[in-house]
């Protein structure tokens, strides 16, 4: 049975017809006017006149004085990490050079890198840097020839955020743009005389971003639909109220949409947790928009057992659960619906944000049921081969020819009929 100590409202439906229109006005713009409308719509949005839409090397030298070196240092250990992990996830997936099926029928696959991707890092309120290393190394570990990442510029400087640059270039960017919004998707997906078109667009960013990679999914590929962040948190009586309070928080001051969850199996904890927001809620700089995330979805739930609390993980299926519970190891094979798992009390999300080495790309809003985030698979593709014997026609080319007619394709039966006849 579950007890809400607090519910959450529902989240805003947003006016998808009014979205949906202003994205497809701004995509079609692109591919009429090209980077006269890239320039235009950086001029309004971004306050961005800039004709000029690649970042100079010139203006990436000069970020790294702009930011401290211990920050620098940060980012390099961070993009450490994030490497090794890319690394041995890109070593799990092999080439499949053959297998006989049966006599004179073998098969088999290729794993190569897509060419050309672009990694969107969002702007926003916050420079994200940490989205460049997690987008950038791992299509670099993949093998991905051409990368480009691209961001808006700060309204107040109009130029990319010098974190931003400094981490891109770190990452091992090829190029960067100083674009950002559903113009940049469109830039990218259908390619300008300043900007290529790539293979796939990752990276997170605001509704028009999200947007614009929908409407552009086809003719370029996407990692997937992100909607705002999300953390849920399944807590026993040994959990630490002060540190659940924090993680939520870390949450809701993403943005106003931003969804933090408890889930306990102790009243007593869910009562403290809630005591504990209000208390570090009042020395959060960030307090304004984290109280308003909070007021409004966050969620506080006591059920009786941990089978329970499993079960409503699986069914919720958040972007990050983390496991403060007293045996973690316990559940973890049980849980099979989240973009990122955070075992143990020690196992902050924070970590996943910016150090551990997985990626924090991740799957919102239910998406984590059959996706995972953005790793070096993303990037890479499967290729199937196959190399048949004439023995082998002789074999089952009566089965083909069978089928297809039977599907009314004649003409596939025809293509084994001669076949037959022939080798």
């Amino acid at each position: 049975m579950m007890n809400f100590i607090k519910s959450a409202k529902q989240r805003p439906k947003e006016d998808l017809n009014a979205l949906t229109q202003t994205v497809a006005d701004i995509i079609q713009n692109i591919r009429t006017n090209g980077d006269e409308a890239l320039i235009a719509y950086n001029t309004t949005f971004d306050n961005n006149p800039n004709e000029h839409l690649s970042v100079p090397a010139s203006d990436i030298e000069a970020a790294y004085a702009c930011v401290p070196k211990e920050l620098i240092e940060d980012m390099k250990v961070a993009k450490k990490h994030i490497e090794i992990f890319a690394k041995a996830q890109k070593d799990t997936v092999k080439d499949l050079p053959s297998v006989e099926v049966a006599p004179g029928i073998e098969l088999g696959h290729r794993i190569l890198p897509v060419s050309a991707c672009c990694c969107y890092v969002p702007g926003g309120n916050y420079p994200l840097f940490s989205s460049a290393l997690m987008l950038i190394i791992p299509a670099k570990v993949a093998g991905v020839e051409r990368v480009y990442a691209c961001s808006p510029v700060q309204k107040h400087t109009g130029k990319i955020a010098p974190e931003t640059l400094v981490a891109m270039d770190i990452a091992g960017v090829d190029q960067i743009f100083q674009i950002g919004g559903a113009q940049a998707i469109a830039a990218f997906a259908y390619g300008t005389k300043q900007v290529p078109a790539v293979d796939i667009i990752v990276g997170p960013g605001n509704q028009y971003v999200t947007e614009a990679k929908r409407q552009c999914y086809g003719q370029v590929g996407i990692d997937f639909i992100a909607g705002p962040s999300e953390v849920m948190v399944i807590a026993d009586h040994t959990a630490d109220p002060e540190i659940i309070a924090a993680d939520l928080l870390g949450q809701s001051e993403h943005d106003l949409l931003a969804k933090g969850i408890l889930i306990t199996t102790d009243e007593k904890i869910a009562h403290e947790t809630l005591n504990a927001i209000e208390e570090q809620l009042k020395q959060l700089p960030t307090e304004p928009i984290a109280r308003e995330s909070w007021d409004i979805f966050g969620e506080i739930i006591v059920v009786d057992t941990l089978d329970e609390a499993v079960t409503c993980a699986n069914s919720l299926a958040p972007e990050h659960l983390e496991l403060s519970i007293e045996a973690p190891e316990t559940i973890v094979e049980s849980l099979y619906n989240y973009g990122s798992l955070f075992v143990g009390e020690a196992s902050a999300e924070v970590f996943g944000d910016y150090i551990s080495g997985t990626n924090h790309t991740l799957p919102t809003l239910r998406a984590a049921r059959y996706t995972g985030g953005v790793s070096v698979n993303t990037f890479l593709k499967t290729l199937t081969h196959q190399k048949l014997t004439a023995k082998a026609v002789h074999a089952y080319g009566p089965s083909a020819s069978r089928m297809a007619r039977a599907e009314g394709l004649h003409a596939h039966a025809n293509a084994v009929d001669i076949r037959l006849k022939k080798l």
